[in-house]
């Protein structure tokens, strides 16, 4: 009977939390799939310079078959995501040890290592602009000083999409630095007090132990940056929009102008769905490859 009493009482309570987290679970439901289910439907319309809309079907996304814009926004798209990831992995792992056996660093000068993430990207851009100008920008005055030609930075074909890269580095290195910090935290002491008697060097160490040991907080970091870089926006907008020409035009500033500046709602919810299916894909590779680390 005690038994049965005790079933009960919380079968009563799981009810009672069903109902007053109901509320919030279909909110926030409805909050993502209200835009997702609008998106998709303008995806098959198409709009007039009056504001008409008449349904095209597929056509939009056929259209994305034979734009080269979609192609090349694609490709920026894709080597600005590899080289930013690649970029702020290596050295947000550096700063992460850095951060775990500096213990004597104080709490202010690591309150300024992890500072960058914090700026609003607002901010980060109005700064870089800033200090990349070629006439007056800080980047260039250190450079000539160095007897060193000065660079177009954000103004060159050929630099935007490194220098946009390096901007995103300097901002988000910290965070993934926190991200494996947080791993290097959690490693077991035994495992290195085993390495260090059997007389391994730091290096060997770092490889054969730390670096296996973390694969699952970098994976994890990596999925977290995927989502962000994959939709890289704010940055570029504020400081190239997406120029010069159109050497730094992801498909998020490729959208954005067609929905915005063009007014062609239904090929650019076309353009937002397919980013949107590139993301998810690579965030669901990357959860496969991380489960695969952890076991």
């Amino acid at each position: 009977m005690a038994e049965a009493a005790d079933t009960t009482a919380q079968d009563r309570q799981r009810q009672e939390l069903a109902a007053l987290s109901a509320p919030a679970v279909i909110f926030t439901v409805a909050m993502i799939a209200f835009p997702l289910v609008y998106t998709v439907w303008l995806s098959f319309q198409s709009f007039s310079a009056t504001g008409r809309e008449s349904v095209v079907g597929f056509a939009n996304y056929a259209r994305l078959i034979s734009d080269n814009e979609f192609w090349h926004g694609l490709w920026v798209t894709l080597v600005l995501y590899v080289s930013s990831l690649v970029l702020q992995l290596v050295f947000g792992v550096w700063l992460a040890l850095v951060l775990f056996h500096s213990r004597r660093l104080s709490g202010v000068v690591r309150s300024l290592f992890i500072s960058p993430f914090m700026m609003p990207p607002v901010v980060a851009g109005l700064m870089w602009l800033v200090i990349l100008d070629p006439s007056l920008g800080a980047a260039n005055y250190i450079l000539t000083s160095l007897g060193l030609p000065p660079s177009d930075w954000l103004a060159s074909p050929t630099f935007v999409i490194p220098t946009v890269a390096l901007i995103d580095t300097w901002q988000w290195t910290p965070y993934v630095a926190l991200i494996v910090l947080g791993g290097l935290q959690s490693l077991p002491p035994s495992v290195y007090e085993a390495a260090q008697i059997d007389g391994a060097s730091g290096f060997k160490t770092f490889r054969r132990i730390t670096l296996p040991l973390l694969l699952p907080t970098i994976v994890t970091a990596t999925i977290l940056r995927s989502v962000d870089l994959l939709r890289f926006f704010d940055i570029i907008y504020i400081t190239t929009q997406g120029g010069p020409g159109d050497a730094s035009n992801t498909l998020n500033i490729y959208g954005f102008r067609v929905g915005f500046e063009f007014f062609n709602i239904g090929y650019a919810s076309a353009l937002m769905l397919t980013l949107t299916a590139i993301v998810l894909g690579a965030v669901l590779a990357f959860n496969r490859l991380r489960g695969a680390v952890v076991w």
